[in-house]
């Protein structure tokens, strides 16, 4: 009842053909054929060339990123001030409503 059964291999129904039939390969040491490739490395991809539209395309393209890049982290850096400002002029607004109802009673 505990023993765990273990399933059997079914048997094929079908047309069965034979294993093939694998011949040992013949190494013979110290013969070296040469290659069947060509000696000199082929490239493969093209080398990139630079004309001047594309060198400016690329300045052009790379000064606009920097540009849109610095704009945003100093609208960032100048909300982060605005922010801190306006918190400092709540809790000093704050801080004088308190002490003045402090004094009142």
């Amino acid at each position: 009842m505990f023993r765990p059964k273990i399933p059997t291999m079914p048997t094929p129904t079908g047309r069965v053909t034979p294993p093939a039939v694998v011949e040992p390969n013949v190494i013979v040491p110290g013969s070296h054929t040469p290659p069947a490739y060509p000696t000199q490395p082929v490239r493969s991809r093209p080398t990139v060339q630079l004309t001047p539209g594309t060198a400016l395309a690329l300045v052009g393209g790379g000064t606009a990123v920097v540009l849109v890049v610095g704009a945003v982290l100093v609208s960032l850096l100048l909300a982060v001030a605005i922010t801190g400002a306006s918190v400092a002029v709540c809790a000093v607004v704050l801080h004088s409503l308190l002490a003045s109802e402090a004094k009142r009673r």
